[in-house]
């Protein structure tokens, strides 16, 4: 799935992951496993309660890379 972030609509970044939550309108979210837990458990804990899939990735390089930009990222989502 993480090989698909190239090609789909996708937002960045955890204030951008989480106003699309809440707006509704996103598929699944992306987490970074060495990112900082201050950053992505309160996405995590808005995704669990919008009832949203999340998928973990190993590194925020790979996660930034999978999304087609030259930096890391915490937090990545597919939206519609």
């Amino acid at each position: 799935m993480l090989a698909d972030l190239k090609s789909a609509k996708k937002v960045t970044g955890a204030k951008q992951v989480t106003r699309a939550l809440k707006n509704g309108g996103v598929q699944r979210v992306f987490l970074a496993q060495d990112a900082d837990p201050r950053i992505t458990e309160p996405v995590a804990a808005l995704c669990r309660e919008q009832g949203v899939e999340t998928e973990s990735v190993p590194t925020m390089a790979q996660l930034g890379s999978a999304c087609g930009i030259a930096v890391g990222s915490a937090v990545a989502a597919t939206i519609l």
